[in-house]
């Protein structure tokens, strides 16, 4: 276990936020986990991953416990397919590539996503048609009230979009140690009815795409719309994609012409917030040292000294203004931590 006192969170969190964290552990096996929950009873960490996907407004008082398990293993296998378990403190990304070098798919359209591995089924990640549900088999957790461990199946795991019960009603209950996936090993179902996918291999020109195919046109995609982190501070998409009713909806169409949209079920439709947030005229604007990235209004950035604070702020007058144009309360996918 590495300790650390009054220790600057800037390099621990993607948005840069220069915050002091007064107690800074991190843990690189699920002993280690342990020991620390155990030596720090009621202490309420915050757990923190790759820090993708976090906002920190202020200084942190409280034990911040970085989870850094590592390892790749190779569990079962069978001539179609395999079970991998994976360290939670994994790269998300290298574990995609990883998958990819060994033509194991299921994983390729999740390229290129920040994070780590343990914070994945936290959010139930997806991009590009697929979720993180698609693929996973169970997790392995601790619990943050007496260190014992429980293994969630992915049924329990009741995976949504984007949320899962780590995110509901057992927020901040269990550290996920390790991760399991069920991989192809051929006959590799290619999901390609995510519409920019769809016309990206079509202007490629490819007839029968493979998944590293797959994995190259969506890192393409995303790098031409997605800010890197290292050169501008974001968090990605930083609210979800409202779902409304089809009532609603077509309240909406009758307003605006053209509104784009994802059907859902027979009731439900997903509209994309950076649209809904482009029409309040917040695409590629700036305030102070933070604002909207121009290439796509869903991502908030820093420019470079914004705090904590300060980004909130600007997240909240798009989020107000979306619910007095569009009568639409956005929700937010980072998350926001408050001290």
């Amino acid at each position: 276990m590495q300790k650390e006192n009054k220790i600057s969170l800037k390099n621990y969190n993607s948005f840069g936020v220069d915050v002091i964290s007064s107690n800074f552990n991190i843990a690189n096996s699920e002993k280690e986990i342990i020991s620390f929950i155990k030596n720090n009873p009621f202490s309420e960490p915050i757990i923190l991953g790759g820090g993708t996907n976090i906002l920190f407004k202020n200084n942190i008082d409280r034990n911040i416990l970085k989870i850094q398990v590592k390892g790749i293993e190779l569990i079962n296998e069978t001539e179609d397919y395999v079970i991998i378990s994976v360290g939670a403190g994994e790269v998300w990304n290298d574990l995609v590539n990883w998958a990819i070098n060994n033509n194991y798919g299921g994983l390729e359209n999740l390229s290129l996503i920040p994070g780590n591995v343990g914070s994945a089924p936290i959010q139930n990640i997806g991009a590009y048609g697929v979720e993180l549900k698609d693929n996973f088999e169970n997790c392995r957790t601790i619990s943050i009230e007496n260190g014992s461990l429980k293994i969630f199946k992915n049924s329990e795991c009741k995976f949504s979009y984007r949320s899962s019960v780590f995110k509901e009603e057992l927020k901040n209950k269990y550290i996920i140690s390790y991760v399991t996936f069920k991989l192809s090993k051929k006959n590799h179902t290619i999901n390609s009815s995510y519409e920019p996918l769809k016309q990206a291999i079509i202007n490629n020109k490819i007839s029968n795409p493979t998944i590293k195919n797959i994995s190259e046109l969506v890192c393409k995609i995303r790098s031409s719309k997605l800010p890197d982190p290292k050169l501008i501070g974001n968090c990605g998409s930083f609210f979800k994609n409202p779902i409304i009713n089809k009532i609603d909806y077509k309240k909406l169409s009758e307003r605006e012409k053209n509104v784009p949209f994802y059907k859902i079920s027979e009731k439900k439709i997903k509209i994309p917030a950076a649209w809904v947030i482009e029409k309040c005229g917040y695409k590629g604007i700036r305030d102070g040292d933070t604002g909207t990235y121009d290439k796509h209004a869903l991502i908030i950035v820093n420019y470079g000294k914004a705090s904590g604070n300060e980004i909130f702020e600007f997240s909240q007058k798009i989020k107000n203004t979306v619910l007095r144009k569009f009568n639409i309360l956005l929700e937010e996918e980072v998350n926001i931590i408050d001290n």
